[in-house]
C-alpha cells in the first residue's frame, strides 16, 4: 500500500508539474491524485471507521485554508472593485523596475510578519496588477513576493502556520523568535532580491494604461475608495489579534470581517440605482475569485494528507534521524522537503519526534526548523501556501518559477541558514 501510495503521489506530482505539455488543468489533476490516495488507503486499511475519522479531520483543515483563502480573495477583490489600490499605487512614483522591486519585497517582508504569508501574497500581487502592464515582469515580481513573504512569515509567531504551530506547542517563544531568526530570514529575502533587481536593472515601468485600469471603477468617490481600503485591509491586520484574542481559527476572523465589509457596502451604496453599484457589490466579487486555484488547494491538501495518515512523513523523518544524525543538516533537509510536500505535516511529524524535555523551548532546533520550514517552500512554487495562491493568481507555470526563482530562492536559503548558524554559534 506504502509503495502505491508514493507512486501515486509522484506521478500526480509530475502531472502538476507538466500541466502545459499534458494540457490537463493542475486541478483536475490534484483532485484525481487525492481520490485515487485515498481510495487505496480506504481499500487497504481494515478499520474503515478510522479512515472517515482520518478524512474527516483532514477535511476539516484543509476547509479551514480553503475558507480563509476565498475570505481573503473576496476582500481584495472588493477592494480592488473600488479601485482601493488607487491610495496606494498613486503614491509610488518611481520608474525603475529594480527600485520598484526592492520597495515591493520589504513592504512584503514586513506586511507578512503582521499579516501571514498567504493572505499578504494576495495583497501584493493584486496590487502589482495595478502597477505593472508586462506579464513577464509581473511574474519576476510574483516570485519575489513568494520568497518575500514567506522569509517574513518565518520570524513571526503569526506569520506563518508552521511557526505558529511552533508557538502554540511552546518550541517557541514570540520575542526569541523573532531575535533568534529575523536576520536569517532576512537574508534570505534580501539575496534573490539583490539579484534579480541587478538582472531587471535599467528597466522601466510600464504601467497599464489608465482607461483599462479603472474600467468599472471609474464612478467611485475617492471617499469611497479610501473607506474600503482602510477597511480591507483593517480586517486583513485585525485576523491575527482576533484568533489571539479568542484562540478561534483565522478563518472565522476572516469570514467575520467579510460579513462586515458586506454590510458597510450594502449601506455605503444602499442610494444607488442597481446598475451602478452592481459591480461594486461583494456579490460580484464572489463570482470573481479564482475557484479554479482554491479547487487545487483543496487536491493537493488532501492528497498530502494521506502521507501523514499512513505515517510515511513520520518514517521519513526517522529515517534521517538514524541516517544522518546531524540536528543542522536534518532540519536542512526537513525544509527542502517542504518545497515538495505541505511543510505542516513535516513539522508536525518533528514536533512529535523530539521531546522538550531534552529539547527545550527556544532551543537550536526548534528556532532553526521554524527558519527551515518557512522559507525551504520557497524553492518550488507549490511548495508554499503563497506560492500555490500566486501560482493561480499569476497564471505561473511550475517549470518557468523551477527555472528562474528557484535557483534564487535556494541561495537565499542556504545564506540565511548560514546566518542563523554563525549568529547562533556567536550568542550561545
Amino acid at each position: 500500500m506504502l509503495t502505491a501510495i508514493v507512486i501515486i503521489f509522484v506521478i500526480a506530482y509530475a502531472a502538476i508539474a507538466l500541466e502545459h505539455p499534458l494540457k490537463v488543468n493542475k486541478s483536475a489533476t490534484a483532485l484525481i491524485g487525492a481520490g485515487l490516495l485515498w481510495t487505496i488507503y480506504a481499500l487497504s486499511t481494515g478499520d474503515h471507521h478510522l479512515v472517515n475519522e482520518q478524512l474527516g479531520e483532514s477535511l476539516m483543515g484543509t476547509a479551514q485554508i480553503v475558507f480563509f483563502l476565498m475570505g481573503a480573495m473576496t476582500i481584495v477583490e472588493v477592494v480592488d472593485a473600488h479601485n482601493g489600490f488607487e491610495v496606494i499605487t498613486s503614491r509610488i512614483n518611481t520608474t525603475k523596475l529594480s527600485t520598484l522591486m526592492w520597495l515591493v519585497g520589504f513592504v512584503t517582508f514586513f506586511l507578512s510578519a503582521v499579516l501571514d504569508n498567504l493572505t499578504t501574497t494576495i495583497v501584493m500581487i493584486s496590487l502589482m496588477k495595478k502597477l505593472l502592464d508586462k506579464h513577464d515582469d509581473r511574474l519576476f515580481f510574483a516570485g519575489i513576493i513568494v520568497i518575500s513573504a514567506n522569509a517574513g512569515g518565518a520570524w513571526s509567531p503569526i506569520g506563518d502556520v508552521t511557526t505558529t504551530m511552533l508557538w502554540i506547542g511552546g518550541q517557541i517563544t514570540t520575542l526569541a523568535i523573532m531575535e533568534g531568526v529575523f536576520l536569517a530570514s532576512m537574508v534570505n529575502m534580501i539575496v534573490p532580491l539583490a539579484i534579480t533587481s541587478y538582472i531587471l536593472r535599467g528597466r522601466e515601468v510600464v504601467s497599464p494604461a489608465k482607461t483599462i485600469q479603472l474600467g468599472h471603477h471609474a464612478k467611485t468617490t475617492p471617499f469611497e475608495q479610501k473607506l474600503m481600503f482602510r477597511m480591507g485591509i483593517g480586517i486583513l491586520i485585525c485576523v491575527p489579534i482576533f484568533k489571539t484574542v479568542t484562540h478561534l481559527p483565522p478563518f472565522m476572523g476572516i469570514l467575520f470581517g467579510l460579513g462586515i465589509l458586506w454590510m458597510v457596502g450594502e449601506l455605503l451604496h444602499s442610494k444607488k440605482a442597481d446598475e451602478h453599484k452592481e459591480h461594486l457589490t461583494l456579490v460580484r466579487a464572489l463570482k470573481q475569485i479564482d475557484m479554479s486555484s482554491i479547487v487545487f488547494f483543496i487536491g493537493i491538501l488532501l492528497a498530502v494528507a494521506t502521507l501523514e495518515h499512513t505515517h510515511i512523513l513520520t518514517s521519513l523523518a526517522g529515517w534521517l534521524d538514524k541516517t544522518v544524525g546531524r540536528q543542522d543538516i536534518i532540519v536542512t533537509i526537513i525544509g527542502m522537503v517542504s518545497a515538495i510536500v505541505d511543510n505542516v505535516p513535516l513539522v508536525a511529524a518533528s514536533m512529535g519526534m523530539y521531546s522538550m524535555t531534552t529539547y527545550p523551548p527556544d532551543s537550536f532546533l526548534w528556532e532553526f526548523m521554524a527558519y527551515c520550514a518557512g522559507t525551504g517552500g520557497s524553492i518550488l512554487i507549490i511548495g508554499s501556501a503563497a506560492g500555490v495562491a500566486a501560482m493561480g493568481l499569476e497564471k505561473i507555470h511550475f517549470f518557468w518559477y523551477v527555472k528562474r526563482i528557484s535557483g534564487l530562492a535556494l541561495i537565499g536559503y542556504f545564506a540565511g541558514i548560514a546566518v542563523y548558524i554563525v549568529q547562533y554559534k556567536m550568542f550561545n
